[in-house]
């Protein structure tokens, strides 16, 4: 690290420690050269990402859009709100591992689909009857006969 006083290109950590809620790093340098004390701060460098939305608009990703899906999809039923979090997080997690700028809408909603399923059915179907815009009660039966299968 460069000391902003002297210039000079090398300089030591003294101490260390998180910043941020955990989300930084917080260090004390010394210059090897003028001796002057300063403070950086490191922090992942996060891309945003964007999503194609059906009709070809885009927007940059929301988390709480997610959380309300599940949400919703989860509500009455018998799935505790860590197991919800959890959920959340590995669908997020699964969302930037792909390492893309943009991802459509329709990859987003058939990994929540992925993961509903593993957690409650009856979420599952909540939230597939609305992703995909169920016309009438045989497409909602097709779906039902797809996942006992």
């Amino acid at each position: 690290m460069k000391c902003p006083y002297c210039g000079y290109s090398d300089t030591r950590v003294i101490d260390s420690r998180p910043a941020d809620e955990n989300n930084s790093i917080r260090r004390r340098r010394s210059c090897d050269e003028c001796g002057k004390r300063f403070t950086t701060y490191e922090k992942v460098e996060t891309i945003p990402l964007i999503v194609i939305k059906k009709d070809n608009n885009r927007e940059q990703y929301d988390r709480s859009k997610i959380e309300a899906g599940v949400l919703r999809a989860c509500y009455k039923r018998p799935v505790s709100a860590e197991e919800i979090e959890k959920v959340i997080d590995q669908i997020e997690l699964q969302i930037f591992n792909r390492e893309e700028k943009e991802i459509p809408s329709s990859q987003i909603g058939e990994i929540v689909m992925d993961k509903l399923r593993e957690l409650d059915p009856v979420a599952y179907v909540r939230f597939a009857s609305v992703y995909r815009e169920f016309k009438d009660v045989n497409t909602f039966m097709d779906e039902l006969k797809k996942m006992l299968e």
